[in-house]
């Protein structure tokens, strides 16, 4: 597979290649001619090593040639003066060139130098145009302006100059403005260079890239570069190309700059526009610019936070650990002050005005905070929570599902639902995802499946009974639904079905624009655009010919329905869509931070008051600070360089799966899992293993078709020709050994993930891991006698070989289900019958396989949850099989919640007065009627 970014074309001339790699290969070329001309100019190298030197510097710069024509520093210039330098043997003047521009892209500036690299072509300039220092100051955040129009050289540096002669020393932030000429260069320059902050979109731009664009990228493009751009009007092909910025990074500030009569546009086009300028407004455009970055730089309650802790105080209120009053004059616990640092201490606080604001009653910074999160994430409403994200899901069950209701859930999904479903009092019908029976994990559950059940209550008479549907996306292990075509389907059977995304490791995916296709809150915002469009009801009305009986008005087949790609209704179907995050998992926040995002038609007219007082329920009236602070501070981190830091996160994944493909002795033990080999080949019309890889276009094309896909920042390594099981490896190996965090395991594999935190040096130093514990296995086998090699040969058998298969939820006991043609049950009941005296027992891993193969029914009395997998192998009420008794026995795992090594399963007692064998049929059911 190819590393390179740029490669040259038939004619030499190099051409973009994959865009998800760019950072990397530019950071890497002009690390490389430091390194080059470092040995030139020391006079190092032979002859021979000389004129390698020079020719892998022109590879270099024929690489950058590509990139740069996308940033504004260094840019084309800077790479041009390069080639300039070197063809004169000026080594030592460009090693000094290099050295500028890689501190620049490390994110700081010389020790030497007070002040920002910049173009400023208002200045005489030295070294012939290559970027010098100017007077803006160098400590403020930076950033890329983006002009797209097709203007000469000479134009281009013109304005250049003209838009950096307004910045000023009082700025708050500094920029440089770069250049373009086309609609395609425009799209390329926002997937590569993700310093682009804003646009400014100018009459006159062409449509195609004036260089090669690499089959990659061309790919990719197809879908935003329609065939009848040319023969659009100006106007028209500008907004056309403010929607498709908006597609790829909708964060990114666009502008209009027009020489027109302006006022007859405004009115049409500020949806599409931050705003609208005549060519003369220089200024405004200016502080425009600055105002846009500044609304996303705000953080009103961090900022009010630490506006709180410089002002003295006198705490006469709870907390004696405010302003550090109970540690800094302590003789005993002052090392905690010197560990945390005094700012943490003077931002502890009960107090809820100065500037502060009430979580459970926001009017304030805690509001405004909200609000900015809504924007970022595209929710209507996001709410904070600093207990983590198995509250937030407490908090939207309680408010949408009342006793009786029926909740569809994935039986797979973390045990805070099925405690949730519970409080509720929900009737609980378990979907069970495909297992992965090699692996002892389960995938996601298949949309059939989804629309069967659905149908199945229906068919009941029941499917009004069914409220909401709760599925985990991504999975735990990476899987990942196609969101927009399971909630569009399943509207077309129930219309105002709940949707509750659980998001928990996926709140990255709003800022990339393949992944945020499949969060909630973008799929509901989709179809919400969707339903409003008169030819989606025109496509529905065509279906619905084929699926409603005329005579009748009944639904045909349900067989059909299952056949069918369904169209809901859009004048019927409401989009009431719930995401929760652990903001803390995989994005900048304390532990515990979370967010519940809201795309909810109804909720004002539905939900509101509900919600608030599920909220309220669950949230601490003494709410963390620090926890809110860091929710607010991450938010601002990925609306300016979200896409940066996910688009590293992804390609650091799959360079980690390549060195382990690429290197002999790591695959003698060690093998990635992807696509082909954690979603069955029924639910892919790709058939690439690691779409990524392969590029952007394919990644795009796997989650645009597939039904599910895999988070490629997610890496299973299957461990199983190590004869080490899962859970010994990921602590007796990675973490005592070698202080290497994992996600999770299961009998045979790790699961390792990147996120934006990760860095190359950690890439590398964990591929290093692996290559030495590799080499430790290659020398124990060496020396292993028959007798050592026989039992290594025998765990690495039991390894790769199946185990029992995982069990699917069985079926609740009868008496805790509402009929006997569908499968929810009360697990609310189930799990209070515990309470009264005498109704259960424990039994011994042996006497209840007794029980169970001599047919009795035997009932768990609680939830049974071993990690690994992490869900409810048993919850209240569920009828105990051999297959799931089968799968506990071969489980290797230390830790099994809600299961007593001593005493055994805890299950209900036959013959009890709450049992089936001892309890009245009829009083059980008028009981179930009035549970609630």
């Amino acid at each position: 597979m190819k590393e390179t970014f740029a490669s040259p074309n038939n004619g030499g001339e190099p051409e973009i290649g994959t865009p998800s790699r760019a950072w990397r290969a530019r950071a890497d070329a002009w690390d490389f001619l430091g390194y080059a001309l470092k040995q030139l100019a020391a006079g190092s190298p032979s002859l021979r090593n000389h004129d390698g030197l020079l020719k892998q510097i022109r590879r270099s710069l024929a690489l950058l040639d590509a990139i740069e024509l996308y940033w504004a520093f260094p840019g084309l210039p800077a790479v041009a003066q390069l080639r300039t330098t070197v063809g004169a043997g000026e080594y030592g003047k460009g090693l000094d060139l290099v050295e500028n521009v890689k501190t620049r892209l490390c994110g700081a500036t010389p020790a030497t130098e007070q002040t920002q690299i910049s173009h400023d072509r208002n200045e005489p300039a030295d070294n012939d145009g290559f970027p010098e220092p100017s007077e803006v100051s160098a400590d403020r955040p930076k950033f890329e302006v983006l002009v797209v129009d097709d203007i000469t050289e000479q134009e281009a540096e013109a304005l250049k100059n003209d838009m950096l002669g307004q910045r000023r020393p009082a700025d708050a932030f500094s920029y440089e403005v770069n250049v373009v000429s086309s609609f395609e260069d425009a799209l390329v320059a926002l997937l590569i260079n993700p310093d682009i902050q804003a646009c400014i979109l100018r009459p006159g731009f062409t449509t195609r890239a004036g260089r090669l664009v690499g089959s990659d990228l061309k790919r990719f493009l197809a879908r935003y570069l329609d065939d009848d751009l040319d023969e659009l009007r100006p106007i028209d092909r500008i907004l056309r190309l403010a929607e498709k910025m908006a597609e790829l990074r909708p964060e990114v500030d666009v502008y209009l700059v027009a020489g027109v009569a302006i006022e007859g546009l405004a009115g049409s086009l500020t949806r599409r526009f931050r705003r609208i300028f005549r060519r003369e407004d220089r200024l405004d455009l200016h502080l425009s610019l600055l105002a846009g970055i500044a609304d996303r730089y705000e953080t009103p309650f961090f900022t009010a936070l630490q506006e709180y802790s410089r002002r003295p105080a006198s705490v006469f209120h709870a907390l004696p650990i405010s302003r550090g009053g109970s540690v800094v004059n302590s003789p005993w616990i002052k090392d905690m002050g010197d560990f945390y640092g005094l700012n943490l201490l003077l931002a502890e606080t009960s107090a809820t005005s100065g500037g502060l604001d009430s979580l459970l009653d926001p009017h304030g910074s805690i509001k405004k905070a909200q609000e900015l999160a809504a924007r970022a994430f595209g929710a209507d409403k996001t709410y904070f929570v600093t207990n983590g994200t198995s509250t937030a899901n407490k908090v939207v069950h309680q408010s949408i599902v009342a006793p009786g209701d029926v909740v569809l859930v994935d039986r797979n999904c973390h045990k805070s639902h099925h405690y949730a479903l519970m409080l509720s009092g929900a009737q609980v019908a378990y979907l069970d995802a495909y297992p992965l029976n090699q692996y002892s994990f389960y995938g996601a559950v298949p949309l059939a499946s989804i629309k069967k059940m659905l149908l199945d209550y229906r068919r009941a008479g029941r499917l009004d009974d069914v409220k909401m549907i709760t599925l985990t996306n991504c999975t735990f292990d990476g899987m990942v639904y196609d969101v927009e075509r399971v909630m569009e389907e399943c509207l077309a059977i129930k219309p105002d079905l709940v949707f509750l995304w659980d998001e928990a490791w996926f709140a990255f995916a709003s800022f990339h624009p393949v992944f945020r296709r499949r969060t909630g809150m973008a799929a509901a915002r989709k179809l919400d655009s969707e339903f409003r469009d008169p030819g989606y009801a025109a496509r529905h009305a065509e279906q619905a010919k084929t699926l409603w009986d005329p005579e009748t008005g009944e639904p045909v087949d349900d067989e059909i329905w299952l056949r069918t790609r369904l169209i809901p209704d859009p004048s019927k179907a409401r989009l009431r869509v719930y995401a929760t995050q652990s903001t803390h998992k995989t994005l900048t926040s304390l532990r515990q931070g979370s967010m519940i995002h809201v795309f909810d038609q109804d909720f004002e007219h539905l939900n509101g008051e509900a919600f608030r007082e599920a909220y309220m329920t669950h949230t601490s009236t003494s709410p963390n600070y620090q926890i809110l602070a860091s929710l607010d501070i991450g938010r601002r981190q990925v609306e300016l360089e979200g896409f940066a830091l996910v688009q590293k996160q992804a390609d650091l994944a799959v360079s980690i799966a390549q060195a382990v493909a690429r290197n002999p002795l790591l695959r003698k033990y060690f093998r990635v899992l992807g696509a082909r080999e954690l979603v069955p080949a029924a639910y892919r019309q790709t058939g690439g293993s690691m779409p990524l890889g392969q590029g952007l276009s394919a990644l795009e094309e796997a989650w645009r078709v597939d039904e599910f896909v895999v988070d490629p920042s997610r890496l299973t390594l299957d461990i199983g020709l190590t004869g080490i099981d899962g859970d010994t490896f990921k602590h007796d190996y990675l973490m005592d050994q070698y202080g290497i965090q994992v996600n999770k395991t299961s009998r045979n594999s790790v699961l390792f993930m990147t996120n934006i935190g990760t860095s190359r040096s950690s890439v590398a130093y964990l591929v290093e891991v692996l290559v030495k514990l590799a080499e430790v296995f290659d020398t124990e086998q060496r020396t292993l006698g028959p007798r050592g090699l026989r039992a290594r040969d025998a765990r690495v058998s039991a390894l790769c070989s199946a185990p029992p298969a995982l069990p699917d939820f069985s079926r609740f006991a009868e008496r805790f289900r509402q009929d006997g043609m569908t499968p929810d049950g009360n697990l609310r009941a189930a799990y209070f019958e515990t309470y009264k005296d005498g109704a259960t027992e424990y039994l011994e891993p042996d006497e209840l396989a007794r029980r169970v193969a001599a047919g009795h029914e035997v009932v768990s009395a609680g939830f049974v949850t071993p990690y690994p997998p992490g869900f409810p192998i048993l919850v209240p009420g569920q009828v105990i099989t051999e297959n799931t008794l089968a799968f506990m026995a071969a489980l290797d795992t230390r830790e099994v919640h809600g299961y007593d090594h001593d005493l055994g399963y805890r299950v209900f007692v036959e013959g009890h007065a709450g049992h089936p064998l001892g309890a009245d049929p009829d009083a059980i059911h008028r009981r179930m009627a009035t549970t609630g």
